[in-house]
């Protein structure tokens, strides 16, 4: 059983600061996936209450992966 089932099960925020799905952000159980099951997608400034960052950092970081999403997509010839 994966560790966001079983704080699920039990309604406890986890504990596991070593899972690569941990956040800290105790309305959401501490993980990510959890967050995506119950919430869906999140505007840039629900992202940003939840990493406890700024909107505009946010938004860069958001600007800097559609980038390389599109060099990547340029380099391997799909449009």
């Amino acid at each position: 059983m994966e560790c966001d089932e079983i704080c699920r099960q039990n309604n406890q925020a986890c504990q596991n600061k070593e899972c690569r799905h941990w956040l800290d952000y105790e309305d959401d159980l501490n993980c990510t996936l959890i967050c995506a099951n119950k919430n869906g997608p999140l505007t840039l400034r629900e992202v940003a209450k939840r990493l406890n960052i700024s909107y505009v950092r946010v938004q860069q970081i958001e600007e800097n992966a559609i980038k390389k999403i599109k060099q990547k997509r340029s380099v391997l010839g799909i449009t």
